[in-house]
C-alpha cells in the first residue's frame, strides 16, 4: 500500500518449481512436444515457489501484480510445435498460479510466436487464455529468434494480434526475450542487451508510425522505461509527435534511481505504469539502503519532483487505466 492505497505492479514472472525447467529440457531434448506426465505441475509442487513469491511482494509493499511468462525462458526460437506444447505449459501454470492467489495475481499470457509465422498464428492461445483462463493481457516479444529478423512492430506481420487484442479489450506488454547476437555471447546476462534495444526500437516504430491509427482502441506497454532514453528535447523530429497519451505505455521497472527519475520526466507521469519485475534481476543490494534494487515503492514515493497525486497515478490510477481489470482486485 502507498498512504491507503494499493500498489499495482504490471511487471511480474511467474515463479516455478523444478519440474517447468525439466520439462522445457525435455521438449528441446525430444525436439518434440513432451508428454507433460510427471512434469505437470499441481497445487503442491507450485506452493513453495508462491510463498517465496507474495513475501517478496510483501516486502516491498506491492498488493497485486500482473503475473506473466519469464522471457528469460520464452524459447521463442524454439520450433512452432515446441512453442504451441510450451506456451499451454506455462499459460496453465500462471493459472494455477493466478488460482492459489486470486487475490493478488491477474494472468498474463505466454504466446507461442515464431518469426516465420504471422502473429494470426498466436491467437488460438490468447483467445483460449483470455476467454478460459481469464487471463487480462498477453506478452509481446518484438524480436522472437533473437536474430533481428522479424518485421517491425509496426508491420502487418503484427496485425492479426493487434486487431484480436482489441476485440478481446486486452493490452499487451513488449518484453524482449534471448538474443543471439554473437557480439555480446560473452557478457554476463547478455539477454539485458535485447531488454534496451528492442524496447527501444518498440517505442520509436510505434510513436512515430501508424499502428495507432489503424487500431485507436489498442494498449501497449513497453517494460524497462522502454530500454532507453531520447537525448532529445520533446519537440525534436527525431521524435515521434502524436498524441498517443490514450494507446502508449512504459513502467518503472529501472534500478537505478536518476534513470528512473529521467524516464519518468521525460514519458511523463500518466503514461508510466508501476513495474518492478520482482521477484526477478533487481537483486542487488542498495548500499545506502541495504534494500534490494527492485524495492522501488519507496525509491518512487521519495521523489521530490512527483506529487502525492502524481505518486498516486503511478502506482494505481494508471495501471487500471490500461489494464480495467485489476479495478476487480481494487474496487
Amino acid at each position: 500500500m502507498f498512504e491507503g492505497k494499493k500498489v499495482l505492479d504490471i511487471h511480474g514472472h511467474v515463479s516455478r518449481p523444478p519440474e517447468y525447467m525439466a520439462y522445457a529440457a525435455m521438449c528441446m531434448a525430444s525436439n518434440g512436444p513432451f508428454p507433460v506426465g510427471a512434469f505437470k505441475i499441481t497445487d503442491e509442487k507450485l506452493a513453495p515457489s508462491q510463498k517465496r513469491h507474495i513475501q517478496e511482494l510483501d516486502e516491498r509493499n506491492i498488493d497485486v501484480q500482473l503475473l506473466g511468462p519469464r522471457p528469460f525462458s520464452s524459447f521463442h526460437w524454439a520450433r512452432p510445435h515446441i512453442q504451441d506444447a510450451w506456451a499451454r505449459f506455462t499459460n496453465d501454470m500462471i493459472a494455477l498460479a493466478v488460482r492459489m492467489n486470486p487475490t493478488r495475481f491477474l494472468g498474463m499470457a505466454h504466446l507461442p510466436q515464431h518469426v516465420e509465422l504471422d502473429t494470426s498464428y498466436c491467437l488460438p492461445e490468447l483467445n483460449r487464455c483470455v476467454q478460459e483462463l481469464g487471463f487480462v493481457g498477453a506478452y509481446v516479444n518484438p524480436d522472437p529468434s533473437g536474430h533481428r529478423d522479424a518485421p517491425g512492430l509496426d508491420q502487418p506481420y503484427w496485425y492479426p494480434l493487434y486487431q484480436r487484442a482489441v476485440e478481446l479489450d486486452v493490452a499487451l506488454i513488449v518484453h524482449p526475450c534471448a538474443t543471439m547476437d554473437r557480439r555480446v555471447e560473452k557478457i554476463a546476462n547478455n539477454y539485458q542487451f535485447a531488454n534496451v534495444v528492442e524496447e527501444y526500437i518498440a517505442t520509436q516504430l510505434l510513436s512515430q508510425t501508424d499502428v495507432f491509427e489503424k487500431f485507436p482502441k489498442l494498449r501497449i506497454a513497453i517494460c524497462h522505461c522502454g530500454g532507453s532514453l531520447d537525448r532529445w528535447i520533446k519537440t525534436d523530429p527525431h521524435l515521434g509527435q502524436k498524441d498517443l497519451s490514450k494507446n502508449l505505455f512504459w513502467d518503472t521497472c529501472a534500478h537505478d534511481k536518476d534513470f528512473l527519475e529521467a524516464a519518468i520526466k521525460q514519458r511523463g507521469v500518466d503514461r508510466m505504469l508501476f513495474g518492478t519485475e520482482v521477484p526477478g534481476s533487481g537483486g542487488a543490494i542498495r548500499p545506502e539502503t541495504g534494500r534490494p534494487a527492485d524495492d522501488l515503492v519507496p525509491i518512487i514515493a521519495g521523489y521530490v519532483f512527483l506529487t502525492t497525486a502524481d505518486k498516486h497515478r503511478i502506482f494505481n490510477e494508471n495501471p487500471k487505466k490500461v489494464f480495467p481489470p485489476l479495478s476487480r482486485l481494487d474496487p
